[in-house]
């Protein structure tokens, strides 16, 4: 595997060494060593899966308590993946990194606690699993706005068309007024 920071160092995309044949593929998709090797620490609680269909967007979700790192892997179509700092401590507070994931170049990235995190599907249908460092606690999720002007998120729009988005995204709170980690 190999362990490439991205420009916030803290998030980190996961290249799964593939053995491929005329069979199909394997990959190890977690290996703790490997992982505490690369300074990715972190005890897994939690798995999850979801699945959403083109110009879907969730997110960006974070718990302000609680807080979640999480490993990504698009095991289906392709999604851009994105993380955005909110460690107000942080030389880079505010700033956000992405990565697209898909099934076909089997990428994973770290999003460590103290970010905010969020997809868009881009291809017809995806599915996302991924693992999180702490429970779900629905009283302490928090989602930022997707389309803050403070943020500056490049989303791929699919022919421009506005992203479909849940209530609770829709009304995301701009990072100004979001609640952040020390």
């Amino acid at each position: 595997m190999q362990f490439v920071p991205l420009e916030i160092q803290d998030v980190v995309l996961i290249i799964p060494k593939v053995f491929e044949d005329e069979r199909g593929f394997f990959l190890e998709s977690f290996r703790e060593d490997r992982f505490f090797e690369a300074g990715i620490t972190a005890k897994f609680v939690q798995d999850n899966h979801s699945a959403s269909s083109r110009g879907v967007l969730r997110g960006l979700h974070y718990q302000i308590q609680q807080a979640q790192g999480k490993l990504l892997r698009c095991v289906a179509g392709e999604i851009f993946d994105v993380a955005v700092d909110l460690r107000r401590s942080s030389p880079t507070f505010g700033r956000w990194v992405s990565a697209v994931l898909s099934a076909e170049n089997k990428q994973m990235l770290w999003v460590p606690p103290g970010f905010a995190h969020g997809f868009y599907v881009m291809s017809e249908r995806a599915e996302l699993l991924y693992k999180a460092s702490d429970y779900y606690a629905p009283q302490y999720e928090r989602s930022l706005l997707w389309n803050d002007p403070a943020l500056g998120i490049s989303w791929p729009l699919v022919d421009g068309q506005s992203p479909i988005l849940s209530k609770k995204d829709a009304e995301g709170t701009p990072l100004s007024q979001a609640e952040t980690y020390a």
